[in-house]
């Protein structure tokens, strides 16, 4: 099935709009604030999105929604594979895999480092035997890979008006906000999986540990220790959230509603869960449909007047 965006991306092989397709469905069905921020992006910018958040889904799945047969070993050894095919296929500029197809493409097509994806494996590696991180400097080691470098991939997608360089800081600070976003929101899933995603010492300073949030999420309530180690989590994920925002006019003007769009309504997740009183284990917090649609419109209205005014409006 070829679409719009695959014909003005100028992706013509069967092969690869299979892989670009198949990216697209995990982007649709497993990343729907990502999915719908990608609207506002130029056709031609979409499957290179699709194919990066594709790739970034299929090795998290491996790790967090395994075979119920699988081994730790047997995982190890299939993330190990994914990351050889992809070296392989990023050295010889193409790949017969259904996934990594669409990937090697788009880092051909974008000039993509592949030191980044090298970095992404590496913290998908740690989530098979580290199941907590002592300090924010052992955290900020998983997130390089599992946060950071997504925003760096997807960087060169959008543009810039100057040096990329210039705003790679802020693109790596995008990422790394929504993931901890993401963190603070699934306190009780990760829990169950036996992880903590929260620096330990940090939580201890408010008399947080296992136990109480074990408690917690057995009771389906908060408690005022959880508040206040929240509270203090929410507000350093914010101060990074607004070095992340000074990025957004760096990009390239088409591209900012875009991000502007995926930064509003992933930052107001943070406020979700205050206005549940930091409750994060009796329900997840989310953002509505009706906002995600009135600050997507909005975005949307912006993104095609901007391209209308470059003459390439679609």
């Amino acid at each position: 099935m070829k679409t719009a965006e695959l014909t003005a991306a100028g992706i013509q092989d069967p092969f690869l709009v299979r892989s670009y397709v198949s990216c697209r469905r995990l982007n649709a069905e497993h990343g729907k604030t990502y999915y719908l921020a990608t609207r506002m992006l130029a056709p031609e910018q979409r499957p290179a999105v699709h194919a990066l958040y594709g790739f970034a889904r299929f090795a998290d799945d491996i790790v967090d929604v395994p075979d119920p047969q699988a081994t730790t070993q047997d995982i190890a050894d299939a993330l190990l594979g994914i990351q050889e095919r992809l070296s392989a296929g990023l050295q010889g500029g193409g790949s017969d895999d259904p996934i990594l197809a669409a990937v090697v493409d788009t880092a051909r097509r974008y000039e993509i480092d592949p030191g980044l994806f090298d970095d992404f494996m590496t913290s998908m590696r740690m989530d098979l035997t580290v199941e907590e991180y002592p300090t924010r400097s052992d955290l900020y080691r998983y997130t390089r890979g599992s946060a950071e470098v997504i925003g760096l991939q997807v960087l060169p997608v959008l543009g810039t008006v100057g040096r990329q360089s210039d705003a790679a800081p802020a693109a790596a600070a995008l990422g790394l906000a929504f993931q901890l976003t993401n963190f603070l929101r699934d306190i009780a899933e990760d829990f169950e999986r036996g992880r903590i995603y929260l620096p330990l010492d940090e939580l201890a300073a408010h008399g947080v540990d296992r136990d109480l949030i074990g408690w917690c999420l057995r009771n389906g309530c908060t408690e005022q220790r959880i508040v206040a180690a929240l509270r203090e989590q929410i507000a350093l994920t914010r101060e990074i959230y607004t070095v992340a925002e000074r990025g957004i006019d760096q990009l390239a003007p088409r591209s900012r509603p875009c991000v502007r769009t995926a930064y509003v309504l992933y930052s107001e997740i943070l406020q979700r869960i205050e206005a549940a009183d930091y409750n994060v284990f009796a329900r997840r917090a989310r953002v509505t449909t009706s906002r995600k649609l009135t600050v997507g419109g909005a975005a949307l209205v912006r993104a095609l007047w901007v391209r209308r005014r470059a003459g390439g409006a679609r």
